[in-house]
């Protein structure tokens, strides 16, 4: 296989464009997408995808704000930033874009072919943000939304559905928000009642200024454990 073969996307546009749900008027925005800087660097070109990147984020957090808005429409302020901060992470989009194979039409220079830049959670987490950027400038808001609010979807119910399985919601939420950049949960006992040996606890989960869940048990610990699973569940 010869260097120009190693470095070029491994399935055509018009493959690329099936997944994304979009055709685009101007090719050259799905192709500057998909260009990595390594690629540009190494034929003297000018266009890579990180302007149509740094497009792309603002364009995600417009998406995926308006979105939670409408869908969750009893949730505070503090609860939907949460959420927006969890649906926009490096992990999700790079999830995303493992679903859709967005690794194999991305163009490499050599050393970056080399050294598995397919594969890497950064790059493909940039990439969904390129190529919102990219269905943004060719059609406007809308092919965007559809292309990535489906994933959003799907991410919202797995999560929902991990939580309920989980055996320790604590441990759960913790990397759930970590994964989000979040900041960690803080348990506060609110109340207890009952004689010595038969109290009950009621704990209540912060995250930052948001009240995420309470939850009561005969022990603090496992008053925690509830309010976890609580607020596993107010955030999808």
């Amino acid at each position: 296989m010869t260097v120009e073969d190693n470095t070029q996307p491994q399935r055509n546009l018009e493959d690329l464009e099936d997944r994304l749900g979009h055709r685009f008027s101007d090719r050259n925005l799905l192709e500057t997408a998909v260009t990595h800087r390594s690629w540009a660097n190494e034929r003297g070109a000018e266009s890579h995808y990180e302007r149509l990147e740094f497009l792309g984020d603002s364009v995600l957090g417009l998406i995926t704000a308006q979105w939670l808005y409408e869908r969750f429409p009893l949730e505070t302020e503090g609860d939907l930033a949460l959420r927006l901060s969890y649906l926009v992470s490096a992990p999700v989009l790079t999830r995303i874009a493992e679903e859709f194979g967005a690794g194999a039409f991305l163009r490499f220079g050599v050393g970056e072919e080399r050294s598995g830049g397919r594969q890497k959670d950064s790059l493909l987490a940039d990439t969904v943000e390129a190529l919102l950027g990219a269905l943004y400038l060719d059609a406007g808001l809308d092919p965007a939304r559809q292309f990535i609010l489906p994933f959003f979807e799907t991410e919202l119910e797995q999560s929902a559905q991990g939580a309920k399985d989980s055996k320790d919601a604590k441990t759960s939420l913790q990397e759930r928000l970590q994964a989000a950049g979040s900041p960690l949960p803080e348990y506060r006992l609110v109340g207890e009642s009952g004689p010595d040996h038969e109290k009950t606890f009621v704990i209540e989960c912060w995250v930052g200024s948001a009240l995420l869940g309470t939850g009561e048990g005969p022990t603090k610990k496992r008053a925690q454990q509830v309010s976890a699973e609580v607020a596993l569940g107010a955030l999808g």
